[in-house]
């Protein structure tokens, strides 16, 4: 690296460790604590990456570069954007506080330059080659190219290595050829409670070969190297790299004259050795020994520059010590750890920072201000300031055909949907990109992939075509492709949706994600799919076959809690639809729905902020039924989007109201037919969203509280002309609770019947019988809570 940088960024290192480090004690000691709670932010772990995110973000990233910063390492980016003018004195005043800067990297609530939420460990790490493999998809179809093509970094600890996600992803990024992807590891040799194995980062090192990467291996900074080349330092280089984790750790710890002992007494030799220890005082010492290749400047820049020069993927094991500059430095305890006020005291004097000072940008530093201000702004990664793109909505049209059959299934209605729009070749379809693990026909996406076809950077060739070999399925790979093959890993499903639901903000072009697996696989994956939703990262997942009504599959293929998932993860309308003409009207909204960028001002007609937009869960069933015959207008389509809508609306003497979600809607119409030749007000409410309407009426009742008498959410309307005297029965083919909350609403008598125990194999019929959701379930129930005169044409079990 050229001189001339050096001081400035020694400098802004300097001050980053301070401010991130003072950041912490400020929330811990200083700030009051109504609660008394420890607040912790990881002095340690923060120091540990100081060098490393200075030569990044101080040298070498330019506008077009993005990274996933570790978790822990969140104080040191927010200190560094602070000295950027991207981040504010009262963020940096309450962090971890409310309304402060997060305790992880944030891309939704920090107002700082966040490219990908992490805190989850492994999955930010992952969230950055999936978005490689989106910028090569990008720049495959011609978009996007005037803006040059960026590196995906993470900032990784050795200890998150564990996470098996990571794994997951390298293999994906090897069967895509994953280019422009740099992972740096932090390897501090200590995880949250110990000492990290002898000999990983070797592990590391052939790993990362085989899956195509180049490592980098950066152990010894130029202290070391420059002594290496002195008489006795070829023995001083092969004691450092025999030397065990936990005792350089613990001499790290102990300082220099710790350092002297112990290399007095295994490598003092009366000759070069011991002149090359005796010419060094104690602190010089301790300097040496902690220049590892991670703490030092020239040696990071030099190897980030580079890997400028080319697109592989890079991975770079940096050796450090965790709470490197700090009292801290290499204790075992010291993940959690905080300097007491006396530490913190000696180390401000170290820093020259006067009582009084500790947030000034420029104090304790060597280098003039203005000189400092001046290599600030012309560092390369700011000179294009804020770099959250946004991307024109691309036109949905005002409905979606839906397919015109006697009878089907809503996993057979959505493939029939995407086939309807893969032949238009509008907007619409050419933004849409598919993706699944590995279950793309059995989730009825075979149509579209038929006539989109597959993605893949070069074009392969369908050898079972070229062999002449009937087959249903003509599947290319080529570069025009809108389908994303994966592998059998959920994880990396909603990573890499994620990925493509950032495409918008990252790249500057508009992508509609479509993501399908089997709904009981969604848990498998649910960590990701809840750090896709908490980046605000938009797309349409469709979960089918769903419930025990996948009969034959048994118990481990049927799913329960999937509907509670839906209604509990924040981002994501949950839907179950039952018929076709109501999935048609609900892929229409998911479309427009992730396009949405509005405020968050509560729609007047279901007290949802609908105008903010978000992803939405479809989950379908294989369950054929008997399609209605109807027209659907604006104000049935609404109302389907709201929640639910009156199949049959209840008369004013209504004794009973059967609610019915999903697959069971031939159960649920058969019991209301049964009942209503002795009860003629019994009333049939379909719902398409519990989620929907849950939430709209949670806000409406905060609404109400807060001052706004009106607010009325749309389950509340629906329900309003139903006697208070009625029962509610409500049915679906997952957990009672999904529904058993209607009966709050205005207080109706409620028997929620659904499923809580895992299923087995066995017929439809079998299996909603075993769980009292068949046809005389659901009118047992309606006897139950509402006796009136017993029904004559049905025997009950």
């Amino acid at each position: 690296m050229s001189d001339s940088r050096l001081p400035y960024l020694t400098a802004l290192a300097r001050k980053a460790l301070w401010l991130s480090t003072w950041t912490i004690h400020n929330a811990n000691h200083l700030r009051d604590s109504a609660d008394g709670l420890k607040v912790g932010g990881h002095q340690a772990s923060s120091a540990s990456l100081c060098a490393i995110m200075t030569a990044l973000y101080g040298a070498v990233l330019r506008p077009e570069d993005r990274v996933a910063v570790k978790p822990h390492a969140s104080p040191i980016f927010h200190a560094l954007q602070y000295l950027f003018g991207h981040q504010t004195r009262e963020k940096l005043e309450t962090f971890r506080g409310f309304g402060g800067a997060q305790s992880y990297p944030s891309r939704t609530k920090d107002v700082d330059d966040v490219d990908f939420s992490t805190g989850s460990v492994g999955l930010g790490v992952a969230q950055t080659l999936f978005s490689s493999l989106v910028q090569d998809y990008v720049r495959a179809k011609g978009w996007g190219t005037a803006r040059p093509e960026g590196k995906m970094v993470a900032l990784i600890g050795d200890a998150e290595l564990d996470e098996g996600n990571i794994f997951e992803a390298l293999l994906e990024g090897w069967k895509h050829g994953l280019r422009n992807t740099w992972w740096v590891v932090d390897y501090n040799r200590q995880s949250l409670d110990a000492v990290v194995r002898e000999g990983l980062w070797a592990k590391f090192e052939t790993m990362f070969r085989n899956f195509g990467w180049d490592v980098v291996v950066l152990r010894h900074g130029s202290l070391q190297r420059a002594a290496f080349a002195e008489p006795g330092g070829g023995k001083l280089k092969d004691w450092i790299e025999a030397c065990p984790n936990q005792t350089y750790s613990a001499l790290a710890f102990q300082g220099g004259a710790a350092w002297r002992r112990r290399l007095t007494d295994e490598l003092g030799d009366q000759g070069d050795v011991s002149a090359l220890i005796e010419r060094r005082t104690d602190d010089e010492l301790a300097a040496l020994m902690g220049n590892l290749g991670g703490h030092d400047l020239p040696t990071l820049v030099e190897a980030f520059e580079a890997a400028r020069t080319h697109d592989r993927p890079v991975c770079f094991i940096a050796y450090t010590i965790k709470g490197h500059g700090l009292p801290l430095a290499g204790h075992k305890d010291n993940h959690a750890g905080l300097m007491t006020p006396a530490q913190l005291a000696l180390f401000q004097q170290a820093m020259r920072v006067r009582a009084g000072h500790e947030w000034e940008p420029f104090e304790g530093l060597d280098i003039d201000a203005a000189g400092m201000r001046r290599f600030l702004a012309a560092v390369p990664f700011v000179q294009k300031g804020r770099r959250r793109y946004e991307a024109p909505a691309v036109p949905v049209p005002e409905r979606l055909a839906a397919p015109k059959q006697a009878s089907l299934s809503t996993q057979a209605g959505f493939g029939l949907i995407m086939h309807e729009i893969a032949k238009a070749d509008d907007e619409l379809a050419r933004r849409i990109v598919t993706t699944s693990p590995d279950v793309t026909v059995s989730t009825n996406l075979g149509a579209w992939v038929n006539r989109r076809g597959l993605f893949a950077k070069e074009e392969m060739a369908d050898t079972f075509r070229k062999e002449r070999i009937p087959s249903t399925y003509n599947w290319t790979f080529a570069p025009g492709g809108q389908h994303l093959e994966l592998g059998i890993a959920e994880s990396n499903l909603f990573t890499t949706l994620s990925a493509l639901g950032l495409s918008h903000a990252i790249f500057g072009e508009r992508l509609l994600p479509v993501g399908t697996l089997y709904d009981p696989f969604i848990e498998r994956g649910l960590d990701a799919l809840n750090y896709a939703c908490y980046q605000d990262a938009r797309f349409l997942l469709v979960a089918t076959p769903a419930g025990v009504t996948l009969a034959p599959e048994g118990g481990a293929h049927q799913s329960i809690k999937t509907p509670l998932i839906g209604m509990g993860q924040d981002g994501l309308s949950a839907f179950e639809p039952a018929f076709v003409d109501e999935l048609a009207v609900l892929m229409r909204f998911a479309f427009a729905h992730m396009q949405a960028q509005g405020a968050p001002e509560p729609d007047p007609a279901t007290c949802l902020p609908d105008a903010a937009g978000g992803s939405t869960y479809l989950r379908l069933s294989t369950r054929s039924l008997e399609q209605p015959a109807r027209a659907i207008d604006a104000a049935l389509a609404a109302d389907m989007v709201a929640g639910a809508y009156w199949l049959r609306k209840p008369g004013p003497n209504a004794e009973v109201v059967v609610a019915y979600q999903g697959a069971v809607a031939p159960e649920a119409i058969a019991a209301v037919g049964l009942m209503a030749e002795d009860r003629r007000d019994v009333g049939l409410l379909a719902i398409t969203s519990a989620d929907r309407l849950q939430a709209g009426w949670n806000a409406a009742q905060g609404l109400r509280e807060g001052g706004n008498p009106e607010a009325e959410s749309h389950v509340e309307r629906l329900l309003d002309a139903v006697p208070t005297s009625c029962g509610l029965v409500t049915v679906l083919d997952g957990h009672p609770a999904t529904l058993g909350w209607l009966g709050s609403v205005h207080g109706h008598r409620t028997r929620a019947l659904g499923v809580s125990r895992f299923g087995q194999t066995g017929t439809i019929a079998d299996l909603y019988r075993h769980f009292g959701i068949d046809t005389q379930g659901i009118v047992a129930a309606a006897q139950a809570i509402a006796p009136g005169r017993r029904i004559r044409h049905l025997r009950l079990a």
